[in-house]
């Protein structure tokens, strides 16, 4: 029943957000009867109690960190890519935090098992591409086995984690993702397989040796009257220094910090990715 009332509810504010769209966006506001909360459930993937601690969860990360974090179920595109259904929830729903509209919203369409990552404003500062991909890997494999839960708190949790990095450090990008943790176990194994591996060459190498008698003198092991040293000197000849002025460009431009953008209909630039689960 909660479910159900929480679907009806949200139809109603979807079929509202259509009727304020002209007049709200001719303002350059956002009514409030079209915000949207951080998680909507529309294809009824978890339960009521999954839903309401994912939905604490995602509160309590995005009003830390001032960075909307936000998670959107649906059942179909209606006609859109995912890109695009996608950009456009994300814009005329509300979601942003400050005046860039900081945040990045995760969409789930199961009609063809689409799903697309949209950021905005610091989002797509603290997601570069490779960083999506980097985050995508880390969750996608719940979503395909349908473990939808799992996968949504992997994907909140992660999300922490870069908009942290983000903000006192080098955002994760390529060459600078998440180092993953060691198991001491396959330490201990592949130290165990190591040694024994050493010890089979070294036994081989030895059974190879043994016609060769151990020698005590160093002048035993050349042949006499091969070398004859008459003289010897170091001569400093010429040094060549080669000097080069760099220049270093800053710059805040989004593809240059890791980051690909495009334009949504509402004229917003969203960073993203995207493909099927």
């Amino acid at each position: 029943m909660k479910k159900q009332i929480h679907r009806i509810l949200l139809t109603v504010l979807l079929a509202l957000s259509g009727v304020w769209t002209i007049s709200a966006e001719a303002a350059g506001v956002i009514p409030d009867e079209r915000l949207l909360p951080r998680l909507v459930d529309e294809a009824d993937l978890l339960t009521d109690e999954e839903e309401s601690s994912l939905l604490e969860k995602l509160d309590e990360i995005s009003e830390r960190q001032k960075c909307d974090v936000a998670i959107a179920a649906v059942n179909g595109l209606e006609g859109k890519t995912a890109m695009e259904y996608a950009d456009d929830f994300y814009d005329y729903n509300g979601y942003g935090m400050g005046s860039d509209r900081d945040g990045i919203l995760l969409l789930v369409s199961m009609e063809d098992r689409d799903w697309w990552l949209s950021s905005c404003g610091f989002g797509i500062t603290a997601f570069t591409d490779a960083g999506l991909e980097y985050l995508s890997g880390k969750f996608l494999p719940y979503l395909s086995d349908g473990d939808y839960e799992k996968a949504f708190v992997k994907y909140a949790e992660l999300c922490d984690e870069f908009i942290t990095q983000a903000k006192t450090g080098t955002p994760y990008g390529e060459g600078n993702l998440p180092k993953e943790p060691f198991d001491p176990f396959w330490i201990m194994v592949d130290l165990v397989i190591g040694l024994g591996l050493g010890y089979v060459i070294a036994f081989r190498k030895k059974e190879n040796l043994r016609s060769v008698k151990k020698k005590v003198l160093a002048e035993d092991y050349s042949v006499p009257g091969s070398l004859v040293l008459t003289d010897s000197y170091d001569r400093f000849m010429y040094k060549a220094v080669t000097t080069k002025t760099i220049e270093i460009e800053t710059t805040t431009d989004y593809e240059s910090s890791g980051s690909s953008t495009h334009t949504s209909s509402s004229g917003t630039t969203h960073g993203g990715t995207g493909g099927k689960f």
